[in-house]
Formats: structure tokens, sequence, C-alpha cells
């Protein structure tokens, strides 16, 4: 008898334990709800202000409660890619887009990682993934295609999207520019025909004076027509005949930044500013290339420091 009281009271006070673990554990659910609310509506706020840094705080305290939320991966990248963090932008992209491939907003924000960073073909790839399934994205491919210099293509995406009479605004802006493009071209290679029909003229004319204007209307010429291989070599043979003329090396250095050479420029030009004395307006061109030339090398403080150095010396004279 005493044992079947005690195996009632056994049974009594496993249930009222077990009872109390449900209540505590959905008190516990609960909470963290109520928490990943508070977390996730506050990144929301303070990556409205572009706080992004704030916002992933927030985040990642989201994360920590749950690690498989779309939403919150979704909103990882795009605060990343406020920070300008392309690498994890695009972790965080990936992983939302394992749950759903064929998701357009995703698509469309994994484009903008890309754009972001100029890599044209990767974002074109996927863009033309979001106009199969919707066609009204077709506008952006257009753009990617103009942004990638691939102009045929472009003008092939417009064709496909009259002949479905699909028109919109932006497609005639796009379009306008493309036979606007068209037009333009046709001038410069006209003005590049003339330029360098000139410049076999004075080529022949340097032969036989070897005078030092003729030279420089040469490679004057060059620049002007945008003919940078032609300056390069042609201004590099001439250094080798006036090795003291700074203006040899600053247009030396043009041809050389707009080949992309920049290592080789900043060589040069450095060489070459050595020589500029009371020439303000030469040492501003030196600074200014060199300021181009860090640029291009993406050593961006270094860029600032010489465009400063440039316009400070414009200011003062």
């Amino acid at each position: 008898m005493k044992s079947k009281k005690l195996y009632n009271y056994l049974l009594v006070g496993i249930m009222l334990i077990s009872g109390f673990s449900y209540a505590q554990k959905n008190y516990s659910v609960e909470e963290n709800n109520l928490k990943f609310q508070t977390h996730f509506f506050e990144a929301l706020k303070q990556k409205a202000i572009r706080n992004y840094s704030k916002a992933i705080e927030n985040l990642e305290k989201c994360y920590e409660i749950d690690s498989l939320n779309l939403a919150v991966e979704f909103e990882l990248s795009k605060n990343k890619l406020g920070l300008k963090n392309y690498f994890e932008a695009e972790l965080f992209i990936n992983k939302a887009l394992a749950k759903e491939p064929n998701n357009s907003y995703l698509l469309q924000h994994k484009v903008a990682i890309f754009t972001a960073q100029q890599n044209f073909k990767d974002a074109i790839e996927i863009q033309n993934k979001i106009a199969l399934q919707q066609p009204k994205y077709m506008d952006k491919l257009i753009l990617l295609y103009i942004q990638n210099k691939e102009f045929k293509k472009a003008e092939k995406v417009i064709t496909e999207i009259e002949n479905n009479a699909l028109s919109t605004h932006k497609l005639k802006v796009y379009k306008k520019y493309l036979e606007s493009r068209k037009v333009l071209v046709k001038k410069r290679e006209i003005f590049t025909a003339i330029k360098s029909e000139t410049i076999q003229v004075l080529k022949e004319k340097y032969k036989v004076n070897k005078e030092y204007k003729t030279l420089q209307e040469i490679l004057n010429r060059e620049a002007e027509a945008k003919l940078f291989e032609a300056l390069y070599v042609d201004s590099k043979e001439a250094l080798e005949l006036f090795p003291a003329q700074p203006y040899l090396y600053k247009m030396n250095g043009i041809a050389l930044n707009n080949l992309g050479k920049y290592n080789e420029a900043i060589n040069v030009l450095t060489l070459g500013i050595d020589f500029v004395i009371d020439n303000t307006i030469m040492e501003v061109n030196f600074y200014e290339q060199l300021s181009k030339s860090y640029e291009g090398l993406n050593q961006n403080d270094k860029a600032l420091k010489y465009k400063q150095m440039a316009k400070k010396l414009r200011k003062s004279n």
C-alpha cells in the first residue's frame, strides 16, 4: 500500500516537473522571439540612417538566436555592402540564395554587389537570369551591357524588347544614348583620321629638321587624338635625345597612365619633376598625373595627397 502511494507521488512529481519544463521552454522561445524582433527592427532603423556597423551588431545578435534566418542573411549582406565589405556581402547573399535560388530580390542584390565592384561580367550573368523570370528587369540588363561597353549586345536587347512591344521610358533613354554614341564615335574616327594625317606630315617634317618645337606639336596632337601607344613610343624616343626636358617626361607619364601602366608612370613622373624649374603650370600637371597613377593603383591616400598639392599650387598662383 505504501509503495503504491509512493508511486503516485512520483508520478505527480514527474508530471509537475514536465509541465514546468514545458512552460519554461515556451517562455524561452517567446523571449528569444522578442529579442530577435527588437534587434532586427533596430538593425533596420540603423541601416536607414546608414549606420551600417551598428546595424550589423544588431543583426549578429539575431544570427545568434537564429543562424538559418534568410532575412538576417539578406540584411547582413546589404549592410556589408554599405561598408564596401564585398567579400562578406557576397558570402551572406550566397547563404540566402542557397535557401531560395530563384528569389529575384536576392538575385538583384547580388547584381548590386558585383556592380559596385565593376564586375559587370558576373552581374550580367545574374541579370540575364532575373530578366528571363521577369522581363520588366530587361532595362537593367541593357544598362549593365552599356557599363561593360558591350554596346552591340545592349542594342540587341533593345530590339528584342521593342519587338515584344515592351518599351519603357528608360529604354528610350538608353536607345538615345546608344544612337548619340554612334554619331560621336563616327565623328571621333573622322577627327582621328585627320589628326593622324597631320601627325604623319609633322613626323616627315621632324625627320628633316629635328626641331624640338615640331616634336612638341607631334606629341600634343597624339595626346589630343588619344593615340597613347604612339605617344608613349614617340615621347620615350624623344627622351633619349632631350633627357632634361620635363615636358617629355610629362607626356610619357600621360601615355603610361592612359595605358594602365601606373607604376611605370610614377617612375617617369617622379624622375621628370626634378627638371621642372620655375614653371608652376608644369609642376601642377606632374602632380595631377601622379594623382591619377596612384588612383589607378587604388592607393587613394597618395592620390589625394598629390591632388591637394596640385590644388594648393593652383590657388597660390
